[in-house]
């Protein structure tokens, strides 16, 4: 199967992973069909892919400065939570 051949086989060089969007993209290469992202991640699992989670965390990851943004920037751009109430757009007032 095309997907076996790895993502390098069929252009993708920058990273050897495939994620839903290659593989839509894949589809509509080879067969002519348009599938949404969501469409082909349903499809995968029902052909019995599974999501995959790398083995460790990336070397790069700072620890510190997530704890940090999680303390100090999200609260601060977090949604309040409360939706806006409901209000007319008409300008007419009611009888």
């Amino acid at each position: 199967m095309w997907l076996d051949e790895g993502p390098a086989a069929h252009g993708w060089v920058d990273g050897q992973v495939w994620t839903a969007a290659r593989v839509r993209t894949l589809i509509g290469r080879t067969f002519h069909l348009s599938y949404s992202v969501c469409g082909v991640t349903r499809l995968l699992h029902r052909m019995g892919y599974s999501v995959q989670m790398p083995a460790r965390p990336a070397a790069e990851r700072d620890e510190d400065a997530i704890t940090a943004w999680r303390e100090v920037t999200w609260p601060e751009v977090k949604p309040s939570g409360r939706r806006p109430a409901r209000s007319s757009a008409s300008r007419t007032k009611r009888a």
